[in-house]
């Protein structure tokens, strides 16, 4: 059996469909069991439906890749410059200038095949591109699964921060990478 090539390319208008889907199908994995089916529901509506798509990919301060698998779209992950204006985040991402890893999801049928390892290093390398001294992002702090791979990666746990999802606030962990 022949390995699953994985291509990470920048992502396009002609991605926004499937960048919307596999956001909607996968969003909701990363969330913590006490998040309601209706704030994730208002979350995905809001921010991940093809049309904010266009919106990131418009956006001079953000970059989306595209991780496909035979030509079919498997994960994404998008990099915006710089750090939110929240306390405890400045606090906590001290390496300047930053690019925040604010998403990156991989469909649940690529899980394992290298797809997120392949989507990582190339965030990284864009960042790095893009001038960065430090990645960070943050996670939901009862999302183990990610955590380890984010650490897997290099990043250090840092601070906390808070999340709104919906009408909810779940309580994320702020991990940094110095390039």
């Amino acid at each position: 059996m022949t390995p699953v090539t994985t291509e990470v390319t920048t992502a396009t208008v002609d991605d926004l469909d499937d960048l919307a889907d596999v956001a909607a199908r996968t969003f909701p994995l990363a969330c913590p069991p006490s998040a309601t089916a209706e704030n994730i529901a208002s979350f995905v509506a809001a921010h991940l439906g093809a049309e904010r798509f266009a919106d990131y990919l418009a956006d001079p301060d953000r970059s989306v890749l595209v991780a496909r698998e035979e030509g079919r779209v498997s994960g994404y992950a998008m990099l915006i410059r710089g750090v939110v204006d929240d306390a405890d985040v400045q606090r906590a991402v001290t390496a300047r200038p930053a690019v925040e890893l604010s998403k990156m999801y991989v469909s649940p049928d690529a899980h394992g095949g290298g797809v997120a390892r392949a989507l990582m290093t190339a965030a990284i390398d864009r960042a790095r591109n893009m001038g960065s001294a430090s990645v960070w992002l943050g996670v939901n702090q009862e999302n183990r699964r990610a955590q380890k791979f984010y650490s897997k990666h290099g990043f250090l746990i840092t601070g906390t921060k808070t999340f709104r999802l919906g009408e909810g606030i779940e309580n994320d962990y702020v991990m940094t990478l110095r390039l």
